[in-house]
């Protein structure tokens, strides 16, 4: 009850090409494709506009805690 048979898979294949037809299959395909690459491509952009081991949060409106952010601190707070 676990597995399908090879014929449960041959039955399922002809109803699917009933349904979409021999011709529209791989118009799907192709845009199923798209979809994933232009989702991986959303990942990438997200991955590459993090700094790498940073996990730090930002908060809008408020300037960003660099290094050079903070040498300036320190060196106001020297002088």
């Amino acid at each position: 009850m676990g597995s399908f048979s090879i014929w449960h898979w041959i039955i399922v294949l002809l109803i699917v090409l009933l349904l979409f037809g021999a011709g529209k299959l791989p118009k799907v395909m192709g845009d199923l494709a798209k979809g994933v690459k232009s989702f991986k491509a959303g990942l990438q952009d997200d991955s590459d506009d993090a700094a790498p081991g940073s996990n730090a949060k930002t908060i809008p409106n408020q300037p960003a805690n660099t290094a050079e952010t903070a040498a300036k601190k320190d060196e106001a707070v020297r002088s």
